[in-house]
C-alpha cells in the first residue's frame, strides 16, 4: 500500500511519545487526524480511494463504523464538526520532527492535541478472529504551526503568586 502524505491537518488525541493506555493497558503509539470538509476536500479523497483500494483487494465488505475514516459532525469532542477524522496507530515509535526536520521529543512540549501537522500514514485492512475493520497506519508526524489545543491544558499560575525576598 502506498503511504499518504497529510499535509496541515490538525492532531487530536496524541500518543506520539508514549504508547497510549486503556484500563492500564498499554496499547500502541497513536493519533487522529482532522482534515476540513472544504479545505482538505482533496486529502480527504486520497484517504477514501486508498479505503476502497484495501477493501476491493482484500475482497471483503466493511461498514463504516469498522472505517478509521469518520464524519467529525458525528462525534462529542469539540472541534471535529466540519471535518472528518482519520485514526492512525503504530507499534513503533513514529517519527516526530519539527518544521526544518529536527526530532522532537516530548519534553518540548510542541506536538500537542490542536496543533497542526503533517503526517505519513497509510491503510490496511484488517481481517481476522478480532474482526474486520480498516485501520490506519502512522508512520511520522512533522510539527507545522501553533493551534487552538483542544481540552484543558495546564494553567499558568506564576502571576497569581508574590515575589519572596531571600532567606
Amino acid at each position: 500500500m502506498a503511504k499518504l502524505h497529510l499535509k496541515n491537518v490538525r492532531l487530536s488525541f496524541p500518543s506520539l511519545f508514549k504508547k497510549a493506555k486503556f484500563n492500564d493497558v498499554e496499547t500502541k503509539y497513536e493519533a487522529t487526524f482532522l482534515l476540513n470538509k472544504e479545505t482538505d476536500a482533496a486529502q480527504i479523497k486520497q484517504i477514501e480511494e486508498m479505503i476502497e483500494t484495501a477493501i476491493k483487494e482484500g475482497n471483503i465488505k466493511i461498514p463504516s463504523d469498522k472505517r478509521c475514516l469518520r464524519n467529525g459532525d458525528e462525534s462529542e469532542y469539540d472541534g471535529y464538526e466540519g471535518c472528518v477524522s482519520f485514526k492512525a496507530s503504530s507499534n513503533k515509535r513514529p517519527t516526530v520532527i519539527d518544521r526544518d526536520k529536527t526530532p522532537i521529543v516530548e519534553e518540548d512540549d510542541k506536538i500537542y492535541a490542536g496543533c497542526y501537522v503533517n503526517a505519513i500514514v497509510d491503510v490496511w485492512v484488517q481481517n481476522n478472529s478480532y474482526g474486520k475493520r480498516v485501520n490506519g497506519n502512522v508512520y511520522g508526524i512533522q510539527f507545522v504551526k501553533d493551534g487552538e489545543p483542544f481540552g484543558s491544558g495546564p494553567t499558568d499560575v506564576t502571576e497569581e503568586f508574590d515575589e519572596l525576598e531571600e532567606l
